[in-house]
């Protein structure tokens, strides 16, 4: 998975092509660890890893480079026993056909036990090295977060917990509560989100209780504040303009019964997961494959009273969950989504109705994806006015709110409210 992620490939894709080859739940819940790990910690392995080898690899090594980062991972991040990790690594030359490389790999790990500590104390004078985070988003979050940019790599570098969502049509959260505890597994309420469960230890959602009933879902807090925010009412006509997976479309539909909600997203078969999702928590939704920006081909006409609009983004404020980030995006990206988003915005909001309620929410830390985009929009649109979200979470950014990441074990998240007069 991580030669793969390494030659472009995003962790998502990997997963679904490796794991299925793997023996067993505890096989691949191991695989993902190590996978997960080396990616989360890469910008510094890579400097460890190039610091150490006499000759760069050839492009066609990308297995064997990967390899050595694991191996690196293991012994630096994970304190796998040295003689395990390095036994392990050498072992795996002989699977890629490489049976020239297990000295090259047994003398790269053992040359990184002997120097471990000159190599640390190298990285800690390397921002790149120390914070395992690309310069270009390290000068961004500088910018942006000056007091908290620190907290936001530390937090980026941290395995993320499990976050549940009760489905409240089917199960109140202090009876799941209950039934967690009665199949051995510890959790606490999640603040701000009245349905959210927060797991002490992750498990596979088979272990869930009720999870193939429908009573219960995989979402992390931070997105569960959506729902509430739309402050919904029944015969309101929503639309998730961006809906895929579905986790947010089930979450409106939990929390007020009788909206009539549209789910729309670009690919069908990003739609297909919404579906399976919806019929899994037994609700019901319109399913439209549709470009937001483009009404024409798919609006029948009728305005919205909400529209929730969970715009593409860098995704800085999920890197925990998705390490990949840090090598498939690059500095570039950010002024093209950020016309992605302002594109969205203009397109969607003669979609509302007046006095409709419009919810501008990423799952990224930048300003330029954030406050900046809505204030945009802000003074170009004539009839739309930012009316919070006013809460106790966050922080303000004026317009709009930030959770960062790791703020109550929560991902990183923004949300801004527009008003439409």
């Amino acid at each position: 998975m991580v030669a793969e992620v390494l030659g472009g490939a995003s962790l998502g894709e990997a997963e679904a092509r490796w794991l299925p080859h793997c023996e067993g739940g505890r096989e691949r819940a191991f695989a993902r660890h190590l996978a997960f790990a080396t990616l989360r910690w890469q910008p510094r392995l890579e400097h460890i890893c190039a610091r150490l080898l006499r000759h760069p690899l050839r492009r066609r090594d990308r297995d064997l480079q990967a390899l050595l980062l694991i191996g690196l991972c293991q012994l630096l991040q994970l304190e796998t026993p040295p003689h395990a990790a390095v036994g392990a690594t050498v072992e795996v030359c002989r699977a890629l056909d490489k049976p020239w490389a297990r000295a090259l790999v047994n003398g790269l790990l053992r040359n990184c036990l002997r120097r471990r500590e000159e190599l640390l104390r190298e990285c800690a004078s390397d921002p790149v090295c120390h914070h395992a985070h690309p310069a270009w988003l390290l000068e961004l979050l500088q910018r942006d977060w000056p007091e908290h940019w620190q907290e936001i790599t530390a937090a980026g570098n941290r395995q993320p917990p499990m976050a549940l969502r009760v489905n409240r049509r089917r199960c109140g959260r202090e009876r799941y509560l209950r039934l967690l505890r009665e199949a051995g597994l510890e959790a606490s309420p999640l603040p701000d989100a009245p349905e959210g469960v927060l797991l002490h230890q992750p498990v596979e959602v088979s272990e869930l209780p009720g999870f193939g009933q429908g009573l219960v879902s995989v979402q992390d807090g931070a997105a569960q504040l959506a729902a509430h925010l739309l402050d919904l009412h029944p015969g309101q006509r929503v639309l998730d303009a961006c809906a895929a997976p579905g986790g947010k479309s089930a979450h409106l539909l939990e929390t007020c019964d009788g909206i009539d909600l549209l789910a729309l997203d670009l690919e069908p078969g990003r739609l297909e997961r919404v579906r399976e999702n919806l019929e899994r928590l037994g609700l019901q939704a319109g399913l439209r494959s549709g470009d937001a920006t483009e009404p024409e081909e798919w609006w029948d006409g009728r305005p919205f009273d909400r529209i929730l609009l969970d715009a593409p983004c860098s995704g800085s404020g999920v890197i925990r969950r998705h390490p990949d980030i840090k090598l498939l995006r690059q500095a570039g990206d950010i002024p093209r989504l950020a016309q992605r988003q302002a594109r969205l915005l203009e397109r969607l909001w003669p979609l509302l109705a007046p006095g409709g309620l419009l919810l501008y929410a990423t799952c990224s830390v930048l300003a330029e994806e954030n406050q900046r985009r809505v204030r945009a929009f802000l003074a170009a649109a004539g009839d739309a006015r930012s009316t919070g979200p006013e809460a106790s979470w966050g922080i303000a950014t004026n317009p709009g709110r930030q959770l960062l990441p790791g703020d109550h074990d929560r991902d990183g998240f923004f949300y801004a409210c527009l008003r439409k007069e």
